[in-house]
């Protein structure tokens, strides 16, 4: 065996250890052995540097089976960032059960400190306890034979038994806190927050607790950063006002105020098929969740809640033009006999252009007899991508289904062509062309606000009727608006014909309805 083969197992250079493995034949039996021992401390060595270099590699040599979907490597890249000092405030919104804070929470300050056994870690939650118990188990962590594989110079001080509260060797300190908590007299190189808000908060409609979460972090923990000191907000939306939501805000409306990264991780991802261009739905972590499961999850729950929670697109309650509350709910399995109907279709652009949906509503005016006055409900809603034949196909079957007394289309894009359609088969829809002075979408909505206030509008408890009702609620900060042109389309009509009337209109003859016959949900 050469003289190099004398060397301690960790002074042979991979390319030694590579040259001896090309040359067996030269070596013994004995001296074979100790090759593959080498080989196998090559190997070892080679997975320790890239734990100690890489967050994901850590994480997967601390939990054998880790499984890390692609946006935990997005994740993990901006938080090797954010320890690297090229980062320094991140926020990012992810779904429930989508794996964030074993990174974030438990993953990550564990590899910080390991990193940097001498820095302050905050880790902040909405309750303490739930941020003790990311302590326990990051405190767990270092605390192993695999952590002192990667770290071996670093170890948690002799006195750190509190979960929430502990120092490591070399004066590194961990703290966790619930949101509200006193923090006089600690510093943060690292602020972590997690879900600074409750799940039970959100639900039993608590919303002062987002001014209040802000507050804090602003006056609170913001103030506690040390010289260089970084923010990452991991969280799940929930609310336009949520701390994602204001710290956003601020970025746009204080000038000289914190600038973060903001990255958004939606359950279902929309994206281009690369064989047929069209648009599919893919989910974000087909490892555990696929889309029939986010299906019905979906199903299960509000439409509100799942574009805030699942999707990251909270929308505007109290910036809202028109508010959920405003619509009256139809109970009944059956809706009201209408004397007049109204079907209005907001075609997409062109075909090529699939960001736009095809909207297609239906809606009554019917006498509520408590109230002797007209009402307006909603009888049917459909919003789909389509190309022009299914369109067509779409919109004759509606018409027939529903026979309306008004078939309002809005003549642009497709919408020009399926007018010109069924005007040449005889049926005799109309050209939408709205009032003078109401040329944009929200003047336009705005022209019919007070008739859904006036509590005039019902819907029934479907789920067609709640995404309808959703994309008004969310109006103008939802993504789509097809929905909202689409009522707006119908609502005006019933409105410039004088089939509602609110005390502000205008007097005017009084009008009779028809119904040529009945057939609903």
């Amino acid at each position: 065996m050469p003289e190099t083969a004398t060397k301690t197992d960790f002074d042979f250079s991979e390319a030694e250890i590579q040259q001896m493995l090309a040359n067996l034949d030269d070596f013994d039996h004995d001296e074979v052995e100790e090759i593959d021992k080498l080989v196998g401390e090559l190997s070892k060595r080679k997975r320790n540097e890239a734990a100690f270099n890489d967050l994901i590699s850590f994480c997967k040599h601390m939990q054998s089976d880790y499984i890390a979907g692609r946006h935990h490597r997005l994740l993990a890249n901006m938080l090797m960032d954010i320890e690297k000092g090229k980062k320094d405030r991140i926020c990012v919104n992810i779904p429930p059960r989508h794996g964030k804070s074993q990174l974030v929470s438990i993953m990550f300050p564990a590899w910080f400190l390991g990193r940097n056994p001498n820095k302050k870690v905050m880790m902040v939650s909405h309750t303490t306890d739930l941020a003790v118990d990311f302590g326990r188990k990051v405190r767990n962590l270092i605390a192993t034979d695999a952590y002192k594989d990667i770290f071996p110079t670093v170890s948690l001080a002799v006195d750190s038994k509190s979960a929430g509260r502990w120092n490591t060797n070399v004066g590194g300190e961990y703290y966790a806190c619930g949101i509200g908590s006193s923090i006089a007299g600690r510093g943060a190189d690292l602020l972590l927050v997690d879900d600074p808000h409750s799940e039970q908060d959100v639900i039993n409609g608590n919303f002062e607790i987002f001014e209040k979460a802000y507050d804090w972090f602003t006056f609170g923990a913001r103030t506690r950063l040390m010289p260089g000191g970084r923010v990452a907000i991991i969280q799940t939306r929930w609310h336009m006002d949520d701390l994602t939501g204001r710290v956003t805000k601020d970025m746009v409306q204080n000038q000289g105020s914190d600038q973060y990264e903001v990255v958004e991780f939606p359950a279902i991802l929309k994206v281009e098929d690369k064989k047929t261009k069209e648009e599919v739905e893919k989910p974000l972590w087909p490892a555990f969740f696929d889309l029939p499961a986010l299906h019905r999850t979906k199903a299960s729950m509000p439409v509100f809640q799942w574009n805030a929670q699942y999707q990251q697109q909270p929308t505007a309650e109290e910036a809202s033009i028109v508010k959920r509350e405003w619509w009256q709910m139809w109970k009944q399995e059956q809706p009201p006999v209408c004397d007049y109907i109204i079907m209005s279709l907001d075609a997409a652009a062109e075909t090529h252009n699939r960001a736009d949906f095809t909207a297609l509503t239906t809606w009554g005016v019917f006498l509520n007899e408590d109230k002797n006055e007209h009402h307006i409900i909603l009888l049917n809603s459909i919003k789909k991508r389509l190309e022009f034949p299914e369109l067509k196909a779409l919109s004759m079957e509606e018409y027939e289904k529903w026979e309306p007394d008004s078939f309002i289309v809005e003549k642009k894009s497709a919408g020009t062509a399926i007018y010109q359609e069924m005007r040449r088969m005889g049926i005799p829809v109309q050209e939408y062309t709205p009032h003078r002075g109401s040329g944009d979408k929200l003047a336009r909505l705005n022209s019919v606000t007070d008739i859904v206030s006036s509590g005039l509008v019902w819907a029934p408890e479907t789920r067609w009727a709640e995404e309808l009702i959703e994309e008004v609620a969310g109006f103008p900060f939802m993504s789509h608006d097809d929905l909202v042109d689409s009522m707006v389309m119908a609502l005006m009509r019933f409105r410039q014909g004088g089939f509602i009337r609110l005390p502000n209109d205008e007097a005017d003859e009084i009008r009779y309805f028809r119904r040529k016959n009945s057939g609903y949900y």
